[in-house]
């Protein structure tokens, strides 16, 4: 199947793909971590992914054809960062290109963005593409809540009806993961500390 004209040129930078993952959505999901986050939240996670001259740039519909290829063996695509919104053009070219390959794929978006900011940016689309939306700016403060959220004042938004919160309850904290270069990523709302 082709790519439309604006897939092909429509870009993202992203920090990092994980093709497998269980901490971060219901299932076994793909991961894609998007660079550069103007909210800088005190304490973030991922204080490398903040920097939107960081990682590297990848077309779209390479991006979804990696995706689409991977989604006989996953359940769904997870966005995160990074902020995902800060690059909303590319995130929802990149949304509604796997909607249309890989149509049975669920689709998770973690935001730093409270739920009524998103709703006040031009999101409409993205919105209707998505299962589920993580909101809110991580907050040390708050404590790692139950579940998928980090900190407290977090909130979920189940869009579609495919998951309830039991199904985002089973989703396990963390994860270690080596990749086939033998890279150990550690993953999920709170990682297990690393020793060596």
């Amino acid at each position: 199947m082709p790519f439309s004209p604006e897939v092909t040129r429509e870009l993202l930078r992203i920090h990092s793909f994980l093709p497998r993952s269980r901490a971060n959505g219901p299932g076994l999901r793909a991961v894609l971590w998007v660079q550069g986050c103007p909210l800088r939240c005190p304490g973030c996670c991922n204080p490398h992914m903040q920097d939107a001259a960081g990682g590297q740039t990848v077309a779209v519909g390479e991006l979804a054809q990696t995706v689409a290829e991977l989604a006989p063996e996953i359940d769904g695509l997870t966005l995160s960062g990074g902020e995902p919104l800060a690059q909303l053009d590319g995130v929802t070219a990149l949304v509604r290109e796997v909607r249309v390959r890989a149509p049975r794929l669920s689709l998770v978006l973690f935001s730093g963005y409270t739920w009524e900011e998103i709703q006040a940016q031009p999101a409409a689309e993205l919105l209707s593409l998505v299962d589920v939306v993580i909101a809110g700016r991580y907050d040390q403060t708050r404590g790692a809540s139950a579940g998928f959220l980090a900190s407290g004042n977090q909130t979920v938004h189940l869009l579609s009806g495919r998951y309830g919160r039991a199904d985002l309850d089973q989703v396990p904290d963390a994860e270690i993961a080596i990749d086939g270069a033998g890279t150990v990523v550690l993953t999920g709302i709170r990682p297990p500390p690393v020793r060596v």
